[in-house]
């Protein structure tokens, strides 16, 4: 608490007295609390004539008395303030606490909600705003390999339902764009296309391929085979898209290995040996944690 008091042999920052400055007050003190004086004559004069103290208290306790005292002729202050341990109120914060949850429940209450969509099998949903409010959009998404059947998009209605019947994502690698989607960046392709199943080409490369059939896995390579033009074809790919995409003639042997990202990056015209086609495939389209794996499991197709 402070009170104001005299104290007749008090010397200033300068070393004058308050025998010799008879308009000197007493230094103001506020126990659990901070005191912040502001004099006319500067920093150094803190309880001159006119030095005006704002009062202030710690975190926890309440400033009973005056705010701002002022030092006045008398050598004495305007006021007196202490601080005092705040008790808290209660009764003040149930009742906040009640309007808050009673706003919250009026709230939830009243905006009309639909009930939750789940996302179909193979796919996911992406929703506007808050994805069961009025008015809200989820859009169906599917994922690689995979095609939707049904309503791209469904609304959150006034009555409280959605518009249309749910989609489904069923599979589709029918298409190329399909197969290099269902493949991305997990798997390497190395297309093999040859005019028929009797090309000679074909025939070594195929014995060649089964042989390294353990190393090609171990490097996440997927061979496909594209024989015959149509309607004679065979194989899952019923469409000529991939042959065009990669400009892949079916008149004679070739293969092309694509990297992870569905990217071509290298085409051979003549059969290839597991000891040549390793190789690339170490060299340029394994990065450096895949190929410390590789070196550990080297026994592993022996």
């Amino acid at each position: 608490m402070y009170s104001p008091r005299l104290k007749e042999s008090h010397k200033s920052d300068s070393g004058c007295s308050l025998k010799t400055d008879p308009y000197w007050c007493h230094p103001p003190g506020l126990t659990n609390g901070e005191v912040t004086c502001h004099s006319p004559r500067g920093r150094a004069y803190r309880s001159t004539l006119g030095t005006r103290c704002q009062m202030s208290c710690d975190r926890g306790y309440k400033l009973l008395g005056r705010r701002s005292i002022m030092c006045l002729a008398n050598r004495s202050w305007s006021g007196t303030a202490y601080c005092r341990t705040a008790k808290p109120d209660f009764l003040s914060y149930y009742f906040v606490i009640t309007v808050v949850f009673y706003l919250h429940d009026f709230v939830f209450h009243s905006v009309r909600r639909c009930p939750e969509l789940f996302p179909p099998l193979h796919g996911y949903l992406s929703c506007s705003s808050d994805g069961s409010n009025y008015g809200a959009m989820c859009e169906y998404h599917c994922e690689g390999g995979h095609e939707r059947r049904g309503v791209s998009s469904r609304v959150c209605q006034f009555n409280r339902s959605w518009g249309g019947d749910p989609a489904e994502c069923v599979p589709d690698v029918k298409t190329a764009p399909a197969l290099l989607d269902q493949f991305y960046e997990k798997r390497r392709l190395l297309i093999v296309s040859a005019p028929n199943m009797s090309d000679p080409d074909y025939q070594l490369q195929n014995i060649m391929i089964q042989k390294a059939d353990c190393g090609l896995a171990l490097r996440h390579v997927t061979v496909i085979e594209l024989l015959g033009s149509p309607p004679r074809e065979t194989g899952r790919i019923k469409e000529s898209l991939l042959q065009q995409a990669f400009r892949i003639s079916r008149s004679y042997f070739s293969m092309v290995l694509l990297d992870e990202l569905g990217l071509d990056r290298e085409r051979f015209i003549s059969p290839v040996g597991s000891d040549e086609l390793f190789s690339y495939i170490d060299s340029f389209l394994l990065d450096e944690e895949e190929r410390e794996k590789l070196e550990l499991r080297s026994d592993f197709c022996d």
